[in-house]
């Protein structure tokens, strides 16, 4: 019979393979390489997901393994761009090109006279030279293409062509405007040519397990896993959540028991624990799940409390003043309310060391 995993037991689960439910002294590259990547839309929600996860963390080892290259800034699951290894880049990057020829559908009439035949070698002559902007990608091919639509040039070079950002020193490692580079030759080896679509799965569960064919489409953006996990079934464990639904793991994997204790953890915008499952429940309910994402689609900061999603968060620094809001999605207990304290305190010192005072406080509305 198959056995029957509660919601709170797929939370414990999920939270030990995030690093959730204790920071473990671990190196940055094998951090991130056991979350299967972070999501970095923008780059300074990476360093706060790392100092959440791992004991003794210092903004210089993200610093240091994104400019040894042995972590990369690139588009990655969901067309989004994601925190990585190296290894891992070259591993998976062909396996979500489908899911990426697909998001070209998004430029409707602007795709209009885009031949990627033309435009993808052009691309990479542009990029073979040195570094460069998307603004000046964008530029440069609207000079030989005066035709098509300058965005539908530039998105299409960042979907169907490998590349990476290029660090800087800027605070967070890399500027609002970066630059960049072909994957090939910023790792000196190309993206394996076979799509690797049934380890990258196997990944998935090892990061966000158990979970369903749903789940892993959600969390990578590609379509028809059904099939991938069939290959895979009898190599895997197969459970039920508590509507019946067909889950998938890993037959090690950890999975704590559900009244395992979870402590206060902040998470930062974009983070992927939010963001991997179709069915969100063992992070954040349905109730709550429509606060996660504001009316622009920024996917908010959220804090956990007995490991679920119970309010949003956050911070402000002025006058050496840094302050972190908590919004919870409605009254939380006094136990919580002083863990989220001392845990907030603990953030912002890390996030704005040179702050003269730290101040926590829990939003009344």
């Amino acid at each position: 019979m198959t056995e029957t995993l509660s919601v709170r037991a797929l939370n414990r689960a999920t939270l030990a393979r995030q690093l959730l439910l204790a920071r473990e002294s671990v190196p940055v590259a094998e951090a991130v390489a056991r979350l299967c990547g972070m999501q970095a839309q923008e780059p300074k929600p990476p360093f706060l997901g790392l100092w959440t996860r791992i004991s003794d963390f210092q903004a210089a080892d993200l610093h240091a393994a994104v400019h040894d290259r042995t972590l990369v800034r690139a588009t990655m699951m969901r067309a989004t761009l994601h925190l990585v290894t190296a290894t891992d880049y070259t591993a998976f990057r062909s396996a979500i090109q489908p899911m990426l020829d697909g998001a070209m559908r998004v430029l409707g009439d602007r795709a209009e006279g885009l031949d990627l035949e033309q435009v993808v070698p052009a691309a990479r002559a542009l990029l073979e030279k040195r570094p460069r902007t998307f603004n000046d990608v964008r530029a440069l091919l609207q000079a030989e293409f005066p035709d098509v639509n300058d965005r539908a040039l530039g998105y299409a070079v960042r979907m169907c062509v490998p590349l990476v950002m290029v660090p800087t020193q800027d605070r967070w490692a890399f500027p609002r405007t970066s630059e960049f580079a072909l994957a090939d030759t910023w790792l000196d080896t190309p993206p394996a040519a076979a799509p690797e679509a049934d380890a990258l799965m196997l990944r998935y569960l090892a990061a966000f397990g158990p979970a369903s064919a749903a789940d892993a489409q959600a969390w990578s953006g590609l379509t028809a896993l059904g099939e991938v996990f069939e290959r895979l079934r009898p190599d895997l464990r197969v459970f039920a959540d508590d509507k019946d639904r067909e889950l998938f793991d890993l037959p090690d994997a950890p999975r704590p028991p559900e009244d395992a204790p979870a402590p206060a953890r902040f998470l930062p915008e974009f983070d992927n624990l939010v963001l991997a499952h179709a069915d969100r429940r063992r992070v954040i309910s349905d109730r709550d799940r429509p606060s996660l994402t504001s009316k622009n689609l920024r996917v908010r900061s959220v804090f956990l409390w007995d490991g679920f999603a119970h309010g949003i968060w956050d911070m402000v620094y002025k006058r050496r003043v840094a302050t972190m809001t908590l919004r919870p999605f409605e009254p939380l207990p006094s136990g919580a309310v002083e863990s989220l304290t001392t845990e907030g305190h603990s953030l912002l010192r890390f996030t704005e060391p040179d702050a003269k005072e730290t101040v926590v406080a829990v939003a009344e509305d």
